[in-house]
């Protein structure tokens, strides 16, 4: 053993300790074995669960601050030091920080001993391994961590000036068909082109893999941030010819205004330029979006939304509501039937959520197949409780293209009408033109299915900007529905209602009824009912409504 290392005493150490410790992010500790004494940078009181940054009894108070599964290790490790000659100490195993969440560190130290061989103590270094990097080696630019540090500098606003948060669209294919060597590659070039586009002032990181962010104090306008990117995208374009197309990839880009920011934080700015970025992936990639509030908060609603549908399916499809739109024969408007239609109510997106609003986040997220389901058998118990008045009383679902897509819907439907005990002739399927554009074949399968069964179809929402006639032939439906916004132009110009009533010739002419909707005034029946269809259905004849309200107000029980 060095006698000079020797004659350094612990004390002494614990002293060039807090002598350093201001100038490192790693924590310097020294364990004291006689002593049974424990010292380290004051620091780390502030970030892990430790009693004191100077104490004593150091198993028991190691086995505070050490999340539990990894003590064990930790307590053999300085048991061998104790028992063997062994110098040094380098365990990976988790602390505890103040918020009680482990947090990987990295523990390394030199035990020093006497001349016998006896451990005296223990100096050295722990450091979290899972912490951000300030550096990034394969762009060569400042990390994250660097960014956060940048930006604390100040503490009410920001000045003028933009942030550029540039994503390289789909790395993970670069990756997949050459090899995450040329995927560095593509990274480290868009480093430099971003690099060679910047202007004074402007400073550029790495924040995620596949992420780069520029920020500019320098008072620039937006509009130069979208230059900025512009210029970026076109010197990847010339790279891309240069590689004889042997690679393609594109960027897309987020701006964001720092007049925007409600703060000065570096998580306020990560999270509107991630969302700017998305928005721009979403909008097709290889653009650029510049960040607007309003659009912000329309994306945090549909994102809240999104939360409070899936936990409203889970708790029992609670805010979920069946309402019945009555369907009228339009030749003595006797009640035939009802469509069902799903609505949602939730008090913190102010009391009824439009359907337009929240059926799409249903089809996107698939939410519609189990909401679907459920909203299947409310409409055959309705059309079962009401059938004890109105024998012929038939009810009409309405299918997403997603439930034929993602469920066996055509089973389900078959038991479930066996299941409320009803003629399947008395259940009317509809199916928007756009669902059947997605789901074609799917849907002409399914609905032979459920045609040789007994169930109806309606081709719903006619004349909306599709109009396939080839769907009239192929699927030969029951009843074409034709919608409001078509309906209402044939009322009042005499060229779409001469349009109409040829829609409504053909029809006939291949043995097809046709319903009229959104009938709204007495002057509408009147006029569409010359065409004439089979059945009518609108507010002027009665809106949707709950299913006591419709039984009290259409069945007259």
């Amino acid at each position: 053993m060095n006698s000079k290392v020797e004659q350094i005493s612990a004390s002494t150490i614990c002293e060039v300790i807090e002598l350093l410790s201001p100038a490192t992010d790693d924590y310097l500790y020294v364990y004291d074995f006689g002593q049974d004494h424990y010292y380290i940078s004051p620091h780390a009181r502030q970030r892990f669960l430790l009693s004191d940054y100077s104490f004593h009894n150091v198993s028991e108070n190691l086995k505070k601050a050490v999340y539990p599964e990894d003590f064990p290790k930790l307590r053999a490790d300085l048991n061998e030091i104790l028992t063997t000659d062994r110098c040094t100490h380098n365990l990976t195993y988790r602390l505890l920080s103040v918020e009680e969440k482990p947090v990987w560190i990295n523990c390394r130290g030199t035990v020093v001993r006497d001349e016998a061989g006896k451990p005296l103590y223990m100096a050295g270094c722990i450091n979290e391994i899972g912490k951000d990097q300030k550096a990034d080696n394969v762009s060569g630019l400042l990390g994250a961590a660097s960014l956060k540090l940048y930006l604390s500098q100040y503490k009410e606003s920001f000045p003028a000036g933009f942030v550029l948060r540039i994503g390289v669209d789909n790395l993970k294919g670069v990756n997949a068909r050459l090899g995450i060597e040329y995927g560095d590659l593509v990274l480290q070039k868009t480093s430099e082109f971003i690099s060679e586009c910047l202007l004074p002032g402007e400073t550029l990181y790495r924040v995620v893999s596949d992420e780069f962010l520029v920020v500019d104090f320098e008072g620039r306008r937006t509009e130069e941030g979208k230059e900025l990117y512009r210029n970026v995208r076109n010197k990847i374009h010339n790279f891309i010819i240069e590689k004889n197309y042997e690679v393609l990839f594109t960027i897309s880009g987020g701006v964001l205004d720092f007049k925007d920011t409600d703060e000065a934080s570096y998580s306020q700015v990560m999270k509107y330029t991630e969302y700017a970025l998305n928005e721009a992936k979403r909008l097709g990639k290889n653009t650029c979006y510049l960040y607007n509030t309003e659009d912000y908060r329309r994306f945090l609603r549909r994102r809240n939304l999104n939360l409070h549908l899936r936990q409203a399916i889970n708790n029992h499809f609670e805010g979920f509501e069946a309402y019945f739109q009555p369907l009228f024969s339009a030749d003595d408007h006797r009640l035939i039937g009802a469509e069902t239609l799903m609505r949602f109510r939730s008090e913190d997106f102010g009391g009824m959520v439009s359907p337009g609003e929240f059926i799409p986040i249903l089809e996107e997220t698939f939410l519609i197949v189990p909401a679907g389901r459920w909203i299947m058998h409310e409409a055959l118990k309705m059309c079962r409780d009401v059938q004890k008045y109105l024998p012929d009383f038939k009810i009409s679902i309405n299918i997403s293209h997603v439930q034929i897509l993602r469920s066996s819907i055509g089973r389900e439907i078959l038991a479930a009408v066996k299941q409320y005990g009803l003629n399947p002739n008395c259940v009317t399927i509809e199916l928007t033109e756009s669902g059947l554009l997605e789901t074609d074949t799917r849907f002409t399968t399914l609905w032979a299915h459920l045609k040789e069964a007994g169930i109806t179809l309606a081709l719903d929402d006619f004349g909306t900007g599709y109009s396939n006639f080839r769907y009239l032939t192929d699927l030969q439906p029951d009843i074409v529905k034709i919608d409001r916004t078509f309906a209402a132009k044939a009322v009042v110009d005499e060229f779409e209602f001469e349009m109409l009533s040829l829609f409504s010739k053909m029809i006939h002419g291949l043995d097809l009824k046709v319903c009229v909707e959104g009938v709204e005034t007495a002057a509408e029946m009147e006029k569409l009912c010359q065409l004439p269809p089979e059945y009518l259905q609108g507010f002027f004849l009665g809106k949707p409504c709950p299913k006591e309200q419709f039984i009290e107000q259409f069945v007259h029980i």
